[in-house]
C-alpha cells in the first residue's frame, strides 16, 4: 500500500530533485517515514490474531497491550459472521476496572503465567457452541467505536508536514555515505532521528500521539 501522509509527489517537491529519481525509490522512502510516524499516533484500532468460544464466552487475543476496558464496546471485523459485529467487553486480561472473572478453558494456547508480552486478551458473552482457540490469518480487526470512528491522518496536516520532515531527513541521510548512525552501545543503526527533528515532528503531532508512542 502507497504511502499517503507524504507521497513521491510531496517528496519530489520538497527537495527539487525533479525527474532525477523514480518514484519507486522515493515511495520507500515516504513509506519508512509514515512508518515511523504511525508508532507515535494514537488509533483505535488492532490486530485480532486469534478467536475461541468457551461456555457461552468469546475469547479474543490482539496484537496490543491495555487497549481497551472492560464494559466498552468494540466491533471486530475479518475474523467470521461469528465474532464480526459489536460486542461489549466483559473482561480483559491484562485486568482493567470492573473486569470479570475468566473461567479456566482448555482449549487457549496460554494461560495466565505464560501470556506473551504486549498482547492482551478481551471476553465478552456470546451465545455460541464451544470453538476452539484459532489463529486469524490474515489477521482481523477490532476498533473501539465509542471514540468515534479513527482519524484519517493522511488529511491532517500536521501530520502531512512531520512526515514530510522525517521523509527529507532520511533522504538526506540516505544520500551521506556516513548515513548510519551510532547508538549509545556503539552498535551501528541505519537511520536514528535527531534530538532537534524528533521535538519538531513531536511537537505537531502532540494533539494526536499515543500514550504508547511517547516513550523514548
Amino acid at each position: 500500500m502507497a504511502a499517503t501522509y507524504v507521497t513521491p509527489t510531496d517528496l519530489r517537491a520538497a527537495l527539487g530533485i525533479g525527474s532525477l529519481y523514480d518514484d519507486t525509490t522515493l515511495e520507500k522512502v515516504c513509506q519508512a517515514s509514515q512508518d515511523l510516524i504511525s508508532k507515535q499516533l494514537w488509533t483505535n484500532t488492532f490486530p485480532v490474531v486469534g478467536v475461541g468460544i468457551y461456555s457461552n464466552y468469546a475469547y479474543v487475543s490482539l496484537a496490543t497491550a491495555g487497549a481497551f476496558v472492560a464494559g466498552q464496546t468494540i466491533t471486530i471485523s475479518g475474523c467470521g459472521t461469528t465474532y464480526n459485529g459489536s460486542h461489549t467487553i466483559t473482561s480483559t486480561y491484562p485486568w482493567t476496572p470492573n473486569s470479570g472473572s475468566f473461567p479456566y478453558f482448555t482449549f487457549y494456547p496460554w494461560n495466565t503465567l505464560n501470556y506473551p508480552r504486549g498482547f492482551s486478551l478481551i471476553q465478552f458473552a456470546l451465545t455460541h457452541a464451544d470453538e476452539n482457540y484459532h489463529l486469524i490469518t490474515p489477521y482481523g480487526k477490532i476498533e473501539g467505536q465509542e471514540y468515534g470512528d479513527a482519524i484519517d491522518y493522511s488529511a491532517v496536516p500536521a501530520v502531512q508536514e512531520a512526515a514530510l520532515m522525517v521523509a527529507i531527513d532520511i533522504w538526506q541521510a540516505r544520500q551521506q555515505s556516513n548515513a548510519g548512525g551510532i547508538s549509545p552501545d556503539f552498535s551501528p543503526s541505519p537511520y536514528r532521528m535527531g534530538n532537534t527533528l524528533l521535538a519538531r515532528v513531536r511537537g505537531l503531532l502532540s494533539p494526536y500521539l499515543s500514550p504508547r508512542g511517547m516513550v523514548g
